[in-house]
């Protein structure tokens, strides 16, 4: 009980942490990460954990192998509350820290704030780094150079979802409904296009529902459920609208094992607060919970042992938000360790650099077992077509004090989603003006 109010009411103790790690202006000779991250507002719980395991792996690169052959890695946070304008006012603050890097990949768990710095990040020539979430048709390189959705986008997330369900009705959802509750905004409305190609493909009926930010009013919503009476409910929720969603579920009595969330709708920041009504509920995701992943150990160990550690509640190490903050650090760490196989080991990578990493990731198994990461997340191969490097989720679901994991990891299917990046980015770049091409 006492771990269990830690989890659910550290928030106002994490909000008070120091965040900025590093003096103002970033040394010339370091590798400078600029991190404009949220830790406080509606979703500053699901921050904290996320950012704790993000600056948790940078302080463990530096401790335990001194940095990325040599070069110590810095950064600094910079509040945006998940808000689009506070997240260019902080990127336009922490892109000059450093003459060299310019940041080196901005990552701001954020998609509203990655859609107002598409244009942004080419001109600075400045990567952004949207893991499992942004603008999902940045897939494409030759349109999108900086922008790399990487792991898995929402649109591949949600055909695995319907692949996983289809097998659970013996290969058809023929004649089936599904509800699509989703967060009325640009994160939500992301993989409409794919799960209504989907819906046509599988000859099931689709019901769209979106949900006002915050989130924390769905009795409308609900009601249209009980009277829609769906098969399943495909939920894209963020925030306190995944616990109200779970315990409005429970009020009109609708199964919770019917229920599939997205990756950001997945996490124990999610369930703990819901009790009983989470209990069955399943969820996608890119990454898996738990200390028994060995670099999860090890980081408790070395970070912590060093009284270097970025949380205040421990107890949030190892779970779902946590682990996934820790792989997006090491994206963007092994991003400037293969752009120094390039332009130069030990030295400083700049963001015309580290975007050449991205684009030629191979984090294969053979990596993450080097890392003591396997299993962790799906590998990672990138090229110049393929900014998003894998597609594969996993499906957890919520015994009541734990995910317990219910698929290996499930590939969404390529053949109708890839021709929907592709359209989009070829739209995309009529509108601007540009001329596709792959970047040397």
């Amino acid at each position: 009980m006492k771990t269990l109010k830690r989890l659910l009411f550290g928030a106002s103790l994490l909000a008070s942490l120091s965040v900025t790690a590093v003096p103002a202006m970033a040394q010339a000779t370091e590798q400078f990460i600029a991190i404009p991250s949220y830790r406080v507002g509606p979703y500053g719980t699901n921050g904290q954990s996320y950012y704790g395991g993000y600056v948790d792996y940078l302080n463990y690169v530096n401790l335990k192998e001194g940095g990325i052959n040599g070069v110590k890695l810095s950064w600094e946070e910079c509040e945006t509350e998940y808000n689009n304008a506070k997240g260019v006012e902080c990127y336009e603050r922490l892109k000059n820290k450093n003459p060299v890097t310019h940041g080196t990949a901005i990552n701001s768990m954020a998609t509203g704030i990655s859609y107002a710095l598409i244009d942004k990040s080419v001109e600075d020539k400045v990567p952004l780094l949207m893991m499992g979430y942004g603008r999902t048709d940045a897939v494409d390189g030759s349109v999108f150079p900086y922008a790399f959705p990487l792991v898995t986008t929402y649109q591949m997330q949600v055909s695995a979802i319907v692949k996983f369900l289809t097998t659970k009705n013996g290969g058809s959802l023929a004649g089936k409904k599904i509800a699509f509750l989703y967060h009325d905004s640009a994160y939500g409305k992301e993989p409409i296009v794919a799960l209504e190609a989907e819906a046509t493909l599988g000859k099931f009926k689709l019901v769209e529902i979106p949900v006002a930010h915050p989130g924390n009013e769905q009795g409308a919503q609900w009601l249209r459920i009980r009277q829609e009476n769906p098969d399943y409910v495909i939920f894209w929720g963020w925030g306190v609208m995944n616990q109200t969603a779970l315990k409005a579920a429970q009020k009109v009595g609708y199964a919770r094992d019917k229920i599939i969330g997205s990756w950001w709708a997945g996490s124990e920041e999610d369930t703990i607060p819901a009790g009983e009504a989470a209990k069955g509920y399943m969820s996608a995701t890119w990454n898996v919970a738990g200390k028994n992943v060995p670099l999860i150990a090890d980081i408790e160990k070395v970070v912590y042992g060093a009284g270097k550690g970025n949380l205040q509640d421990k107890a949030k190490i190892g779970s779902i938000l946590y682990n996934r903050g820790v792989s997006a650090a090491i994206a963007t760490v092994e991003a400037v360790r293969t752009a120094q196989t390039k332009f130069g080991k030990g030295k400083v990578m700049s963001g015309e650099n580290v975007r050449w990493g991205l684009e030629n990731l191979n984090i294969n198994n053979a990596r993450l077992t080097q890392l003591g990461a396997t299993g962790l997340l799906p590998e990672i191969q990138t090229s110049c077509d393929n900014h998003e490097g894998s597609g594969k989720v996993k499906i957890q679901q919520w015994d009541g004090s734990k995910w317990v994991l219910v698929s290996d990891w499930i590939e969404g299917n390529k053949n109708l989603i890839h021709p929907l990046f592709k359209a989009s980015a070829a739209k995309y770049a009529k509108e601007k003006g540009i001329t596709p091409a792959c970047m040397k």
